[in-house]
């Protein structure tokens, strides 16, 4: 039976949302009709809503899947009697939450397509990972990609475009969201699927492309052969991707060639300098093992953009002023979008920090209107200088500081809680090897979005869409914040 299905994603850490390209492939080769609705940079339009025999909700992060709820209560406001679903990443916690009819996780294509064909309610989340079928995402009744962020590079503003030539990961970091849902499984995408979708990219003004995987070297052959097929098609176009540090060492062949096809960066989480979080994260990692892959990479002439997970049950003042010392010495200043040195630990649910008693006991009640369990440091201090921290970046960020501005105040603030005096720190501050890639959409893992970070407001408050995040009608260098950082996964 033909249906009209409309996709809504809330927000897909500043690009063109994939899944939904993917949903709306499967669902029109199955005879539906289907729009397509981005709430991070167009409006909710309510003849959409009452156009649709269902509404299905892409929740591929914790913010977005946040956002979702606040604007599925607005649906049902308004077409009480359509069946609505989530479908991504987060759909357990969405079906633990309330509020939809169902919610499909992992390879969700097959419950999708099932669900569309005879929508009902469920009382949990179908998590499938058997491999979906190959298929080539349909963007094209998404918004433009120059509506999206953008990688700017001295002058140079390239416009970014998003594929993933897998997903799932083989590693299980407790923190993070994906072995919760393949434990250890990778999926991965035809290279003829990726590089077809590079292809509309491409058509589409993209002159940068973003490698979306988890871990790109989770299936490394697999992922050299999809990028050499683009480089092959597209050799103008750069790249990105992110990869796990242990990964990123484990296969240090590949970098010469990744460095010769366009490669502009590498995103890695770092997360701590302290062995104690790294063990009780089992990142697989050392702060020995980031300081060789920063020079690794720099051998090739890649920067590396760490995200870091600074604040946890098990951080100590002193950890923070070694995490800053580490960034000054590697001079990665300008690599690190300042907002990264408030992050905590975010643990939804089914999160394999659970397992951890480390953390397990600073936890406090489940909140399910966060999705979280809110936890507290055992020394006061640090919930205070966490939430001092997150105020001057996000001010910095609003008045668009300069990064190092930004990063000596927030040193300031981390001393001063040690003890220690940080004057002697300017002269570091100045340092630089030069022009960094800078994506005007900051982004990073695993962290408790703020208030601020979630736009502040939600449908049940406000008649508006979720306020755009990109500014695209102000080019970069002229003194205009592009974007405000997300805290997210």
């Amino acid at each position: 039976m033909n249906r009209s299905v409309l996709l809504v994603s809330t927000y897909d850490l500043g690009r063109q949302p994939l899944d939904l390209a993917v949903a709306a492939a499967a669902l029109r080769a199955a005879g539906h009709d289907v729009r397509c609705l981005d709430l991070a940079v167009e409006e909710w339009d309510s003849s959409d809503v009452m156009w649709a025999d269902c509404l299905a909700f892409s929740v591929p992060m914790h913010t977005a899947t946040r956002l979702a709820f606040e604007w599925a209560r607005r649906a049902r406001t308004e077409a009480p009697a359509t069946p609505m679903c989530a479908f991504g990443l987060y759909a357990s916690a969405a079906a633990e939450t309330g509020g939809l009819d169902a919610a499909f996780g992992g390879e969700y294509l097959a419950g999708l397509l099932a669900w569309v064909e005879a929508p009902g309610p469920t009382r949990t989340a179908r998590v499938d990972t058997r491999p979906a079928p190959p298929i080539v995402p349909d963007r094209s009744s998404l918004p433009d990609l120059g509506r999206y962020g953008r990688l700017v590079i001295g002058d140079d503003v390239k416009i970014v475009g998003a594929v993933a030539t897998s997903r799932g990961c083989p590693s299980r970091c407790r923190h993070c969201p994906v072995p919760v849902v393949y434990d250890g499984r990778v999926r991965v995408t035809p290279e003829d699927a990726v590089a077809a979708d590079a292809d509309v990219l491409v058509e589409a003004g993209a002159t940068h492309i973003t490698f979306a995987d988890a871990d790109f070297l989770g299936a490394p052959h697999h992922a050299m052969r999809c990028v050499e097929a683009i480089h092959a098609r597209h050799p103008g176009v750069t790249f990105d991707l992110t990869a796990r540090v242990d990964r990123l060492l484990r296969h240090a062949d590949v970098w010469p060639r990744l460095a010769a096809w366009g490669c502009t960066h590498v995103v890695s989480a770092f997360e701590s300098t302290d062995p104690a979080v790294l063990r009780a994260l089992d990142k697989g990692h050392t702060p020995g093992d980031m300081h060789h892959a920063v020079i690794l990479l720099r051998e090739y002439g890649l920067e590396i953009r760490p995200s870091w997970l600074p604040f946890t049950p098990l951080t100590t003042r002193h950890s923070l002023v070694d995490l800053l010392d580490f960034v000054e010495a590697h001079d990665l200043v300008h690599n690190v979008d300042p907002v990264q040195y408030s992050v905590r630990l975010l643990v939804p649910p089914g999160s394999l920090v659970l397992e951890t008693e480390a953390f397990a006991s600073r936890l406090d009640a489940y909140d399910p209107a966060a999705l979280t369990w809110p936890w507290s440091a055992a020394d006061p201090a640090l919930d205070i200088l966490q939430r001092d921290i997150a105020a001057v970046a996000e001010a910095g960020a609003a008045r668009a500081e300069p990064i190092p501005e930004t990063f000596g105040a927030v040193r300031s603030l981390v001393d001063a809680a040690a003890g220690i005096p940080s004057p002697h720190r300017v002269e570091v501050l100045s340092r630089g090897r030069g022009v960094r890639p800078q994506p005007t959409e900051a982004w990073f893992c695993c962290a408790e979005p703020t208030t601020a970070q979630l736009g502040g407001l939600g449908p049940a408050e406000h008649d508006a869409a979720v306020p755009r995040e990109v500014d695209h009608d102000n080019p970069p260098g002229d003194g205009v914040v592009l974007s405000r950082p997300h805290v997210d996964e």
